[in-house]
């Protein structure tokens, strides 16, 4: 059976105001988290710290990044912020993800590999997204960074990347829906022509790398899961200037790096959030 399909949320001993508002929306047919997506206030405060780590990193890169440094310094960068804080690299072979950041220029949507041949230049966008483990518990951000000057029409990108994420943060409501999020992001994009990638998505954290829920970043408003507070989950739409539709680089050895179908330029911003009962936290601040 279909687990969208079968009752998710089982209560035990006395009925809470939470359970009831869950149940309320499981009677109608709705998607509604299990228990163990729901963290406790101790697990929250666990992710909390390693987003503190995680931010720290992404400082550390911003603070270093210029024209004519390698990719491959980037990662040496975050690995040792890393060791210094004694955290560890989420993506470092991760599924055989060979390095510890992912570092996505232009063209390239996400997992965009370090290497020592990719060198930074004038009027590149980069995305660099870091996932913090910390104490067993996980924190993944992302940021874009623009080389030196850029044209007027990646500039546009970036910030209407950075727009999209803001926007489907403020349409995550508590016992509102995961497709809200994906609504409002793809509501946004569409007033600049911009194709949001649908291949990839935001997902649950905080205890294993990638859990429930997928966010995705186009959705229907009242479909997908419930959001229930003590849910903690990302957000990252990877805005294309083009077309929606990636594929993978056959020259890539690892089989990681995303590129636009048309190859022009992407833009990703990712926090990670904590649903409260006023709406969502942002932990990798």
């Amino acid at each position: 059976m279909n687990a969208h399909k079968k009752n998710r949320w089982h209560v035990e001993g006395e009925i809470t105001e939470l359970d009831k508002k869950v149940l309320y929306w499981q009677n109608k047919g709705k998607v509604v988290p299990t228990r163990d997506l729901i963290k406790t206030p101790e697990q929250i405060e666990g992710i909390r710290r390693a987003g503190v780590v995680n931010t720290g990193v992404l400082d550390a890169v911003a603070a270093a990044i210029h024209e004519g440094m390698s990719t491959q310094e980037i990662d040496d960068i975050c690995m040792a912020y890393c060791k210094e804080h004694n955290a560890i690299p989420a993506c470092l072979n991760y599924e055989g993800f060979p390095k510890s950041v992912c570092t996505s220029i232009n063209e390239v949507v996400c997992h965009g590999i370090p290497k020592e041949t990719d060198i930074l230049q004038e009027g590149d966008i980069i995305n660099v997204d870091f996932t913090t483990i910390l104490d067993g518990y996980y924190a993944d951000a992302s940021r874009m960074f623009i080389i030196g000057k850029t044209t007027p029409e990646k500039e546009q990108l970036v910030r209407v990347a950075k727009e999209c994420l803001e926007i489907g943060a403020e349409a995550a409501k508590p016992y509102g829906f995961v497709g809200d999020i994906g609504y409002a992001i793809k509501k946004h994009a569409d007033k600049y022509h911009y194709g949001i990638v649908r291949d990839l998505c935001g997902h649950g954290v905080g205890l294993k790398f990638h859990e429930e829920p997928d966010v995705e970043h186009v959705g229907k408003k009242g479909h997908g899961m419930l959001l229930v507070p003590g849910m903690v989950f990302t957000i990252e739409p990877m805005v294309n200037m083009g077309t929606w539709r990636v594929f993978i680089d056959s020259d890539d050895p690892y089989g990681w790096e995303v590129i636009s179908e048309d190859e022009k330029p992407s833009a990703q911003w990712e926090h990670t959030f904590v649903m409260t009962e006023h709406g969502v936290e942002i932990l990798t601040y």
